[in-house]
């Protein structure tokens, strides 16, 4: 049976990372690796929608084309001539079950730690992680080169302009092109040290995926499987790493509790509206043991994260959730993490564990205090933390008997909130008051 249209894009967008890979190596820049990766899945596509036949390996196909149609090029250039006789070798027959990269890569395969091949993705993102490349462009440069994510999409999900982002994906090409020549997958050493910032991009694709689609629709939009199918190749390169690990927990844990994010009809539910009964327990249990080994080795960003995390995880009822502690490692998270996205959360831990011991009026003080904080917050030009205070400010106002005001909170947030689900969830409560 033929594949389905979103089963194609599925496969391209798993094999770009090999072909981008695997083009860089030839070409020796990021740049042509991504115009001729593009060309030729362009070129697949024509192939399977004309003879109506799947590709039987496609990265090895469209890295095959791409390979030829950039000497071609390079020859018509007269570039670099006097490589053009050792990279015209026989190819594979691009229509054939064969890998052009693993039988034709002038650098080899680059090693993980262990001294086993490396992940595309991972070898591509420790590139991405340069150090001669702005934390603000690693970001853009990883989603575009490991995920195949175009500029718009990018923008759309860090909240920047198009221009901003793409002008990001310009300096940070041009800052690896002119600080390293010839494209290079990092050596063992250097792969530890950009560890952080690979798990910090990871992070953030998670994040995205997280906020932004909270019930994908087909494997194509879950940015957070991705993001776990990376955690999983880092773990493997690095299995003692308590960060690794923790990163890996939190995603882990974050999907396993994903299905009850939503109702029936797609809209998003309050924490205490979670049907808990619809987590996937075998990720949970697997997510918790990452937690258990991240806390009982390291006291990083992502074990504390990690451990954050478990304690939602572990709750019967948002009434149960040992709201005390998790107030103590936001804290802890925020001495190791400052971040505003962090303070709001923090807040509002607070601000549960507030109102899980007594009613409004014995507590109103302390939570008017929380609330002039998350208004401060709410002005903020990180986009998350400033979402993430009015979600909290209007949630706030709704438990605590407030409901007109929570009302107007959430008419105005549902006109600037892209998650459909979420955008459900405001107009429903908005309704809902008096």
């Amino acid at each position: 049976m033929p594949a389905t249209q979103s089963e194609l894009e599925l496969e391209f967008q798993q094999a770009w990372p090999r072909i981008v890979r695997a083009l860089a190596s030839v070409t020796g820049s990021l740049d042509d690796a991504e115009e001729y990766a593009a060309e030729s899945v362009a070129r697949a596509a024509d192939h399977v929608r004309r003879s109506g036949e799947p590709i039987a390996s496609l990265a090895a196909w469209c890295t095959s084309v791409a390979k030829r149609a950039w000497i071609d090029d390079h020859r018509r250039r007269r570039v670099e001539g006097r490589l053009a006789p050792e990279l015209v070798a026989p190819e594979a027959d691009p229509s054939s079950d064969t890998s052009a990269m693993d039988h034709d890569d002038p650098v080899g395969r680059s090693l993980g730690p262990r001294g086993d091949a490396l992940d595309d993705r991972l070898a591509l993102l420790f590139v991405a992680c340069d150090p001669v490349v702005s934390a603000s462009s690693q970001m853009v440069l990883a989603l575009r080169v490991v995920c195949g994510l175009s500029i718009p999409q990018i923008a759309a999900h860090l909240g920047v302009q198009e221009s901003a982002a793409a002008a990001r994906l310009t300096r940070a090409k041009r800052a690896l092109a002119e600080a390293r020549g010839a494209f290079r997958v990092p050596d063992r050493a250097e792969q530890l040290e950009r560890l952080p910032v690979v798990l910090a991009c990871v992070a953030g694709m998670f994040t995205l995926g997280h906020r932004t689609v909270l019930d994908p629709v087909d494997a194509l939009a879950d940015t957070g499987a991705q993001a776990l199918s990376i955690a999983n190749a880092i773990v493997a390169a690095y299995p003692m790493d308590s960060e690794a690990r923790g990163l890996r927990a939190v995603i882990r844990l974050g999907l396993a509790r994903r299905p009850g994010r939503v109702d029936s009809a797609g809209t998003a539910l309050a924490l205490d509206e979670v049907d808990r009964g619809r987590w996937d327990r075998q990720l949970l249990a697997a997510g918790l043991d990452d937690a258990t080994f991240a806390a009982a080795n390291g006291g990083g960003r992502f074990a504390l994260e990690a451990a954050i995390s478990g304690l939602h995880s572990v709750a019967a009822t948002s009434q149960d959730t040992d709201w005390p502690r998790i107030v103590d490692l936001y804290g802890a998270l925020e001495r190791v993490w400052p971040s505003p996205s962090v303070t709001v959360a923090r807040l509002a831990a607070t601000a549960h564990q507030l109102l899980s011991r007594a009613d409004y009026t014995t507590v109103a003080g302390e939570l008017s205090h929380i609330e002039a904080q998350l208004l401060r917050l709410e002005a903020s030009p990180a986009a998350y933390a400033s979402r993430d205070a009015s979600l909290t400010l209007a949630d706030l106002e709704w438990r605590t008997g407030r409901r007109e005001a929570a009302a107007g909170r959430y008419r105005d947030l549902a006109e600037v909130t892209a998650a459909e689900p979420l955008r459900r969830f405001c107009l429903r409560r908005a309704a809902s008051a008096p």
